[in-house]
């Protein structure tokens, strides 16, 4: 398995972005129905992505709290959030709902979030360096 010493930027954005989630899912759980409305999103939507932020939220914090970090679960990290932006701006292109203007700036609001945190993942991964297949231990035994 390719391992990567995980640069203190990744790390912190790592963080940044558990926190993110933690918080959108904590709000898009708690309040998908009152904000359906002024949102013009459903509230099965709004309820269903606070829903999965949440794993998603702990998996990362997990991840920040690493010095070592295997390289995939960047790539998947930064792949996933990708994925989350594409398909914001989709919610808005290709007509599967109708969200007010509120609606409209919060999807793009969360979108640009998503793409900071990502950008700042991206640069703290190739601030990373690569370690070899295994992790030694202080006596050098493999860890890995």
């Amino acid at each position: 398995m390719s391992l990567v010493q995980s640069s203190p930027l990744l790390r912190k954005a790592l963080a940044l972005d558990a926190a993110a989630c933690a918080g959108m899912s904590l709000l898009l759980t708690t309040a998908a129905g009152p904000l359906a409305a002024p949102l013009g999103l459903p509230e099965s939507l709004l309820r269903g992505a606070g829903i999965i932020l949440l794993p998603c939220a702990v998996l990362l914090g997990l991840l920040a709290s690493r010095k070592v970090l295997p390289r995939l679960a960047i790539y998947a990290v930064i792949g996933i959030n990708l994925v989350w932006i594409v398909d914001s701006i989709a919610i808005l292109l290709m007509g599967w709902f109708a969200p007010t203007g509120l609606g409209i700036a919060f999807v793009l609001a969360q979108a640009a979030a998503v793409a900071i945190v990502t950008e700042l993942e991206v640069i703290g991964f190739r601030r990373s360096s690569a370690q070899a297949g295994a992790v030694l231990g202080a006596d050098g035994a493999s860890l890995g």
